[in-house]
C-alpha cells in the first residue's frame, strides 16, 4: 500500500444535518403536544364564547392547524399525549427508561406495562448506544446551540469554560437519584433530567401561562455549560445520560476511524461535544453517535462500523506527517540508515 493510498468510505456527512433535522423536530413537537391538549380541552368544554380575546386567537390557530388531519379534535386529539418522558403516539405507548426505572425505584414494585412502554428505547439504545443524548434528547438542542454561543463569545475575548471532571461522576448522580426515590416514594430524578423538565416547562408555559422552579434549574444547566464545563451536565451530571451510557456500552452501531484516510487534523477532536478522542480511536460509551465527527472530517476518515467493542488504537493516520515519517523509506527511516 503505498503512502497515499485511501480506503474509499462511506460518506455519512448528510446525516449531521438530518440529526438538527430531527432534534428541531421533537422540540417544535414537544411544544406542539400541549397546546393540542390545551385546545382540545376547549373545544370539549365547548367554551369558545367563554375565552378571552387571546384565547379566541389561540383557539381559531389551532382549529386553522388542525382541521386537515381531524374533524373531532376533542376525541382524535388523543392519539398524541405526552413528553420525552412518557408518551402515547399513535396507541403506542413510550417510555424513557430512566422513567421506567425511577418508576420502579419510587414505587418498589413492578408494573409491567410501563415497563413494556420501556422496550422499544431500551432495544434501540442497546443497538445504537446514547443516540437518545444525541439525536432526540430536546434539551441537547439547546445545549448545542449554548455551546455554539460560547464559540461566538471567544470571539470578542470571552471564553467559556473548559474544565473536567470525572465522567463516573454522573453514575453516582443516577445511583443516589435512584435511592432517594425509593426512600421518598417519589420520582426524584424528574425533577433533574433536562427533557422531562423541559416537557414540564413546555406545559406549564403554553397551558398555564406560567413556568415553573424546573425552568430556573435548567437555565442553571446551561450556565455550567457556558462558564464551567463545555456540555458539563451532560457529561457529568445526568441521570438519564448515565442509564443510556450504560445500556449503549456494548452498543452495535458505532464510529470508526478509517486509519488509512486520516491525516492527523484532530478536528473531530475539536467538534466533539462530549470531549472524546476520536483521532486516537477513543470514542467509549459516552459517543451518542452524533455524527458531528464525520461532518468535519476533511479526508472522509469517519464512517459507520458493527462492532460491539470499538478498534483498538491504530496509531497515526496514514496521511499525516507522524505516519509519512516513520514508514519505511520515510524522513525517519533514511535519518537512521544515514547513521
Amino acid at each position: 500500500m503505498t503512502m497515499n493510498t485511501r480506503i474509499p468510505a462511506p460518506r455519512w456527512r448528510h446525516l449531521n444535518l438530518l440529526r438538527w433535522v430531527t432534534l428541531t423536530t421533537v422540540f417544535a413537537t414537544l411544544l406542539l403536544l400541549p397546546a393540542l391538549h390545551l385546545y382540545q380541552t376547549y373545544v370539549a368544554a365547548h367554551a369558545y364564547d367563554l375565552l378571552s380575546p387571546g384565547e379566541q386567537r389561540f383557539y381559531t390557530f389551532m382549529e386553522t392547524l388542525t382541521s386537515p388531519f381531524t374533524s373531532d379534535p376533542a376525541r382524535d386529539l388523543d392519539a398524541l399525549k405526552g413528553t420525552t418522558w412518557s408518551a402515547n403516539i399513535f396507541g403506542l405507548k413510550l417510555s424513557d427508561p430512566l422513567a421506567a426505572l425511577s418508576q420502579v425505584a419510587a414505587g418498589q414494585t413492578l408494573y409491567l406495562p410501563f415497563l413494556l412502554s420501556a422496550l422499544i428505547p431500551l432495544v434501540l439504545t442497546l443497538i445504537l448506544g446514547r443516540f437518545f443524548c444525541g439525536w432526540i434528547c430536546p434539551a441537547t438542542l439547546l445545549y448545542e446551540l449554548n455551546s455554539n454561543f460560547g464559540l461566538w463569545l471567544r470571539r470578542f475575548g470571552i471564553h467559556s469554560g473548559n474544565r473536567r471532571f470525572d465522567r463516573r461522576l454522573k453514575y453516582a448522580v443516577l445511583a443516589a437519584g435512584l435511592l432517594l426515590s425509593a426512600a421518598a416514594g417519589a420520582v426524584l430524578t424528574a425533577g433533574i433530567y433536562p427533557p422531562a423538565i423541559l416537557g414540564r416547562e413546555a406545559y406549564y408555559a403554553i397551558a398555564q401561562g406560567g413556568l415553573g422552579a424546573g425552568s430556573v434549574f435548567f437555565a442553571a444547566t446551561l450556565l455550567f455549560d457556558l462558564l464551567v464545563a463545555r456540555r458539563g451536565f451532560c457529561r457529568y451530571l445526568c441521570p438519564g445520560g448515565a442509564l443510556y451510557a450504560l445500556l449503549g456500552r456494548f452498543r452495535l452501531v458505532r464510529v470508526r476511524r478509517v486509519v488509512e484516510n486520516c491525516n492527523d487534523c484532530a478536528k473531530c477532536n475539536a467538534v466533539c461535544e462530549f470531549g472524546l478522542d476520536p483521532l486516537h480511536d477513543r470514542f467509549g460509551q459516552d459517543c451518542t453517535n452524533c455524527t458531528a465527527c464525520i461532518a468535519v472530517c476533511p479526508t472522509d476518515a469517519m464512517t459507520f462500523t458493527l462492532r460491539l467493542a470499538d478498534v483498538p488504537p491504530q496509531g497515526p493516520g496514514h496521511l499525516g506527517h507522524r505516519y509519512r515519517k516513520a514508514r519505511p523509506g520515510g524522513a525517519a527511516s533514511r535519518s537512521q540508515e544515514a547513521a
